[in-house]
C-alpha cells in the first residue's frame, strides 16, 4: 500500500497541476504603448485626471496631462477614457510561490529545519509557474516580497514580479534582508502538558530575546576576524551589518516592540521594518524617533482583546500613517497565500476608516517599494521608472470595481487568465446554457 501511494502521488500532482496550463510568460515589448485619457493614480499621493502614459522598452517615457502635450503618440495607442491606470501593487511578507498545495508537504518549501537560517535563500525555492501566483494578477498584484517561515531567523527574502518562466526571471532584488520572528513574551499554557490554557508569561522570553542579541554579536566578532573556518550563518550577515540588507523583525506585543527598539540601537542598525506590528500604535512616537517603518498585518482580521475597539485592524495603517511612520500593508495569516489577492481591498478598507484614499494606495505602492528597497524602479508611475503598471475599469481599491482590462510588468503585455477566470467561463458558459434550455 506504500508503494501504492507514493506510485500515485506524482500521477496526481500532474493531474492537478495540469487541469489548466500556466499561463506563457509575456514577450519582451517591442513597440511603444501610449495610454490616453485614463485617471491616472501616481502611487505617491498624486492623481491626474486626463493623462497620457507613453511607455517603451519596458520603461515608462511619459506620464503626463494629456492636453500638455502635443506630440504624436506613438506605438500602439490605448484609448482608456473613463478608466484608472495604476503602479502595480506590491504583497510584502508573503509565501507565495513556496507552497502550492497545503496538504501536499512536496509542494510545501516555505521552512527550513533549524532556528538559526539567516544563509537560507527563499528565491532558489520559489515557484514561477504556480497556479496561486498567476491569480494575483487579475487584481493588480504585480509584485511580492517573498519570504521564508519558521525558526527564530528564518533566511532571507526577494522581491519578484508575478509574470516569469523561473525563479531567475523573475527575481527584481534579491535577498532584500533577513527575517527575525522575534519570541512573545506571553505564550498559551500546553494543554497536552497538562497546564491551564490560559495566557501566561513566558518565561523562557529573556533567554530567547539573548539567544539573537548573541548571534548578532558573534556575527560581528566573526566577520571581523580571519575567518578561518566558513560559518555560512555569519557570513549571510555581512549585508546586513553593512546597512545593504534589511531587517524584518516579526512582532505585535508592546513589550516585544519596545525591546525590539532597543536591541537596533544596541546592535547599531540602520535598516529595521517591523513586521505584524498590532501593538505599534501604543508607541508611535518611539517608532517615528527610531526611524522604524512598519509592514501592517492583514486589514481583514478581528481584534486581538475583548476590550479593543472592533475596527482597530481596519484602522491601524491610518493611525500609524497619521503619525508620519512609513506603513505598508501585508497579508499574512490564515489562507495567506489565497488572501493575498486581496491586498487592494485591504487598502480599501483602511479608506473607508479615515484614511486619504491616496494614501491608503501608497501603502500598497510606493511605500512598500520604499519599505523594500525597490523605489527607484517600482512604486510609481514615473518617467524612468518600470512599465509595471495595469488599467481598471473602476477603482481597484473596490471590490465592485477593480476590474482589470490590461497589465504590464516591465512593459510586457500579460495575460490576466487563470485557472480561475477559465473556472468562471467555464461555469458562466454552463448557467447560460441552462437558461437556454
Amino acid at each position: 500500500m506504500k508503494n501504492l501511494k507514493i506510485k500515485l502521488l506524482p500521477l496526481l500532482l500532474f493531474i492537478a497541476g495540469n487541469s489548466f496550463a500556466q499561463q506563457t510568460p509575456a514577450p519582451e515589448q517591442t513597440r511603444p504603448v501610449t495610454i490616453v485619457g485614463a485617471t491616472a493614480h501616481i502611487g505617491n499621493g498624486e492623481i491626474i485626471e486626463n493623462s497620457v502614459i507613453i511607455f517603451e522598452n519596458g520603461k515608462l517615457t511619459t506620464v503626463a496631462e494629456a492636453n500638455s502635450t502635443s506630440r504624436n503618440y506613438p506605438g500602439t495607442i490605448i484609448d482608456a477614457g473613463g478608466k484608472h491606470v495604476y503602479p502595480g501593487f506590491i504583497a510584502p511578507n508573503s509565501t507565495l510561490g513556496l507552497v502550492e498545495i497545503d496538504a501536499v508537504p512536496q509542494s510545501d518549501d516555505e521552512d527550513e529545519l533549524g532556528e538559526i537560517l539567516p544563509h537560507v535563500r527563499s528565491i532558489i525555492a520559489y515557484n514561477a509557474e504556480s497556479q496561486v501566483v498567476e491569480s494575483m494578477r487579475a487584481n493588480g498584484v504585480l509584485i511580492g516580497q517573498i519570504t521564508p517561515r519558521g525558526g527564530r531567523i528564518s533566511g532571507t527574502s526577494s522581491i519578484v514580479q508575478f509574470d516569469a518562466w523561473n525563479w531567475e526571471d523573475a527575481v527584481l532584488k534579491e535577498d532584500d534582508g533577513i527575517h527575525v520572528n522575534w519570541p512573545n513574551s506571553f505564550r498559551r499554557g500546553r494543554w497536552w502538558r497538562d497546564e491551564d490554557p490560559g495566557i501566561k508569561i513566558n518565561e523562557d522570553y529573556q533567554e530567547n530575546v539573548m539567544q539573537i542579541s548573541d548571534f548578532f554579536k558573534d556575527a560581528k566578532a566573526y566577520l571581523a576576524g580571519p575567518r578561518d573556518h566558513k560559518n555560512l550563518p555569519f557570513e549571510a550577515m555581512e549585508n546586513i551589518f553593512s546597512g545593504d540588507q534589511n531587517v524584518y523583525i516579526h512582532a505585535d506585543g508592546e513589550k516585544e516592540i519596545i525591546d525590539i527598539l532597543a536591541f537596533k540601537k544596541e546592535q547599531k542598525l540602520d535598516d529595521v521594518v517591523l513586521v505584524g506590528g498590532y501593538d505599534a500604535y501604543k508607541i508611535a512616537d518611539q517608532l517615528k524617533a527610531g526611524n522604524v517603518a512598519v509592514l501592517v498585518g492583514r486589514v481583514h482580521e478581528t481584534p486581538n482583546l475583548e476590550d479593543q475597539d472592533y475596527d482597530l485592524p481596519y484602522k491601524m495603517a491610518g493611525l500609524l500613517n497619521d503619525k508620519g511612520i512609513l506603513v505598508g500593508l501585508e497579508t499574512s495569516g490564515d489562507m495567506e497565500r489565497m488572501n493575498s489577492r486581496n491586498l487592494p481591498f485591504y487598502a480599501g478598507t483602511v479608506v473607508a476608516f479615515g484614511t486619504d484614499k491616496e494614501e491608503a494606495l501608497k501603502m500598497i505602492t510606493s511605500n512598500t517599494a520604499k519599505i523594500l528597497g525597490i523605489d527607484s524602479t517600482m512604486g510609481t508611475l514615473e518617467a524612468g521608472k518600470d512599465a509595471t503598471l495595469f488599467i481598471s475599469e473602476g477603482d481597484a481599491l473596490d471590490m465592485r470595481t477593480n476590474k482589470l482590462t490590461k497589465a504590464y510588468v516591465q512593459g510586457r503585455d500579460i495575460s490576466l487568465e487563470s485557472h480561475q477566470t477559465e473556472l468562471a467561463k467555464r461555469y458562466g458558459d454552463k448557467v447560460e446554457q441552462n437558461k437556454s434550455n
